[in-house]
């Protein structure tokens, strides 16, 4: 039980009915959650106002309810909280109600939109083999040290995560990862949390059907930087165009890391193939087993975060060559028989998949010919489908259009979407399959031996989502399914 009082420290309140010297047993923004003494937050939602719960709430117990709109009938012995933003409120509240844990962890949160959880997840497993107890954050996992728990969201509401982190806190970890996604901060999910450090990777076309334009997701993005204290860091990629912006009016002391520009934390690739890179990381060598240029920037963030958080370039260094990539993130596999090379990579946005392909041509060998199978979510973005197959058709030799997680929206009307994208000229080499496995089965019979295939849209995800529906589906899976069925 907490202090309904303590609670509301910090937090701007525009009127209150009924008193708030009351214990609070739990904090919920399901009513479906309520417990004795529970204090309700009334979250308006993206589809449902939390509002409509609020009498559902109150008959199960909740006898604290933080809203933005009083009712027109109170409740004796429950206890109204009006404020302007009820998601700002709750992040503030969630975090007092667990003893603001973030400022007991170094916390570190990874933004931007590709490489995300391949920098989180490499810092966790990096501090990890320094001897760290840790935990992780992610699109893939969570986990506190060596326990894993499902991830249902990149970056989970606020009740959740202030859960998390006290129980990182708990098990005793001394750091934690976690990505934050542009829709978490937008809808204030990170607002009670104090990071020690805050990277930004890169950032180009996505979500806009959430965001609407280009400017409201940079804008979304910069909350991270804009919300740290001027004790903590931001480390962004100097490459970028947007990573000045990110630091804009920061408090946090700024440093960066590059490949081209100068920066604090600068690397050079002096040599990559399908088995890994040759890096330069401030005049000093080492190998990873870690694929394109892409990676050697994500490379260069876990390096400066490491520094940043005090660690020592002799003993950082050592243990990143031995790292490898997240769960899906350029898996790579290999046939047994003719050398053919399949790669399963998260890569969903076009920025993405253009990186990874540009990869796959800059190491392949000139007569290795690409072949490509991609699709687009239904129910999101649809201006990034035709951009999507653009690419794919103009970067590969052969390309095979699919399904990806449809959801609500017919397969074939997302591939026609994306068909749009497709040039005159890469017509002829073009193909539609909306079976995502017999998709995988028509590259892998198209490549000869030594081409490459690259699976590209889900990664990690093991399910297909159809009409709601969640499916067993894993494209590492079925690709090493197919290699064995064809004789590969």
């Amino acid at each position: 039980m907490k202090a309904l009082q303590d609670l509301l420290y910090g937090v701007a309140l525009r009127q209150t009915a009924g008193g708030t010297d009351r214990a609070v047993s739990a904090v919920v923004l399901d009513s479906r959650q309520v417990v004795p003494d529970a204090l309700f937050a009334a979250v308006p939602g993206t589809q449902v106002d939390g509002h409509r719960f609020i009498d559902a709430a109150i008959e199960a117990g909740a006898r604290s309810i933080l809203l933005e709109h009083m009712p027109e009938a109170l409740i004796d012995g429950v206890t109204y909280l009006q404020v302007e933003d009820v998601r700002g409120a709750l992040a503030q509240v969630a975090a007092a109600f667990h003893d603001h844990p973030s400022r007991k962890l170094h916390l570190v949160g990874v933004t931007g939109t590709n490489g995300k959880t391949t920098v989180a997840t490499l810092l966790f497993r990096l501090f990890s083999a320094m001897g760290y107890p840790v935990g992780l954050l992610s699109t893939v996992e969570n986990r506190i040290q060596d326990r894993v728990l499902p991830a249902t969201h990149t970056t989970p509401d606020p009740v959740q995560l202030q859960a998390l982190l006290a129980e990182m806190v708990e098990a005793g970890c001394s750091h934690a990862f976690m990505e934050v996604s542009s829709h978490a901060l937008h809808q204030k999910r990170v607002a009670g949390v104090d990071f020690a450090v805050a990277v930004f990777t890169n950032l180009s076309h996505d979500h806009l059907d959430y965001h609407g334009s280009m400017p409201e997701y940079i804008a979304a993005k910069k909350l991270l930087f804009d919300g740290l204290s001027p004790e903590a860091k931001a480390l962004v990629n100097a490459d970028d165009k947007r990573g000045q912006v990110m630091v804009q009016n920061t408090r946090a002391a700024v440093h960066r890391y590059a490949l081209r520009s100068p920066a604090e934390f600068k690397g050079r690739i002096l040599d990559s193939g399908f088995e890994g890179m040759q890096l330069q990381v401030d005049g000093t060598e080492l190998h990873s087993l870690l694929i394109g240029e892409f990676n050697a920037y994500n490379l260069l963030a876990v390096y400066g975060t490491a520094c940043l958080l005090g660690e020592k370039s002799e003993e950082i260094l050592p243990a990143i060559s031995t790292l490898r990539a997240a769960e899906g993130r350029f898996d790579a596999q290999y046939s047994a028989v003719d050398g053919l090379v399949g790669i399963v990579d998260y890569a969903h946005t076009p920025d993405a998949l253009e990186k990874v392909l540009a990869t796959i041509r800059s190491i392949r060998r000139e007569a290795e010919k690409v072949i490509t199978v991609v699709g687009c979510g239904g129910d999101r973005d649809v201006t990034k489908r035709p951009k999507m197959a653009k690419i794919a058709a103009e970067l590969s030799d052969r390309v095979v259009l699919t399904s990806d997680n449809p959801r609500t929206e017919d397969p074939m009307a997302i591939i026609a979407d994306m068909e749009k994208g497709v040039p005159l000229s890469a017509q002829a080499k073009t193909l539609t399959q909306p079976d995502r496995k017999e998709a995988i089965r028509t590259a892998v019979m198209l490549a000869g031996p030594g081409d490459i295939v690259l699976v590209a849209g889900k990664g990690h995800e093991t399910y297909q989502e159809i009409d709601g529906v969640r499916h067993a589906f894993d494209d590492r899976a079925v690709l090493r399914e197919t290699f064995q069925n064809l004789g590969r």
